[in-house]
């Protein structure tokens, strides 16, 4: 085989993969093989994260406060990376028709809210001793709560619409329009006057953040993503479950008849 041969066939091979977990039970196959594996690691991960988060030094302004960070920081970045997922889960039903991209964004949705939920909660209590209040109507804070209000939506249009391809079309044009909300979270703090710090961890150059709470936080932050992709695959699962148990209903019923 000639080096451009080779070229040709690796991506045609990784798509030809991909197009294979369009079969449900081969996804499944899987995701039953991968999920033991990845909570094994999430959970090692969390715990090491944890123990040293405890095990950090307080900050010299902050004192132990500053141990919410590791909680909040990690699910702030799962609540947009979140979104994120869906998003291109959107555009795998509107462009590219893939099966299970429907599947994947319904999946996706409560587990985005939960982390953006844990992210408002633990922003608060973490205001409290900053700022001396528990809200304010900062640029950041208000993105976020709205990022929650569009997973409830989304999840409450999933609950509402029955017929699933007009479902899946219109979760992922909503998914789609929502996702403005995720550059204006992440840049809201450089483009208006917030209480929010600006970037200490993901900007050019060494990051601002001492390596006593940065390892830490991004111990957490990469136990965070595995356990939602551990999540994710099981929601995943048990909504292809429920979609067959559903397909067995309908047959069920025209038996009947």
């Amino acid at each position: 085989m000639t080096r451009q041969s080779a070229e040709i066939s690796q991506p045609a091979g990784f798509w030809a993969w991909l197009a294979s977990l369009a079969n449900p039970t081969r996804f499944m196959g899987i995701a039953d093989r991968v999920i033991p594996w990845l909570a094994a690691l999430s959970v090692a991960l969390l715990v090491a994260g944890l123990y040293m988060c405890f095990t950090a030094p307080e900050d010299y302004q902050q004192g132990a406060t500053v141990l919410i960070m590791f909680i909040h920081v990690p699910a702030a970045w799962l609540a947009m990376m979140c979104y994120s997922v869906m998003s291109i889960s959107a555009l795998g039903t509107l462009v590219w028709r893939h099966p299970l991209s429907d599947v994947s964004l319904r999946a996706a949705a409560p587990i985005g809210a939960a982390f953006t939920f844990i992210s408002l909660v633990t922003g608060s209590l973490w205001g409290k001793p900053m700022w001396g209040t528990y809200w304010v109507w900062d640029a950041r804070l208000t993105s976020v709560l709205v990022l929650f209000i569009i997973y409830l939506g989304i999840m409450a249009l999933a609950r509402a619409i029955e017929e699933p391809a007009q479902a899946a079309k219109s979760l992922a044009v909503i998914t789609l329009v929502g996702f403005v909300n995720i550059p204006i979270i992440k840049f809201s703090v450089d483009w208006w006057n917030t209480l929010h710090q600006p970037a200490s961890v993901s900007r050019f150059g060494r990051p601002a953040m001492d390596a006593a709470f940065l390892y830490p936080l991004l111990v957490m932050a990469l136990a965070y993503t595995l356990i939602f992709f551990t999540l994710h695959l099981m929601n995943m699962r048990s909504e292809i479950l429920k979609r067959r148990i559903r397909v067995m209903k309908l047959k069920a019923a025209e038996g009947v008849r």
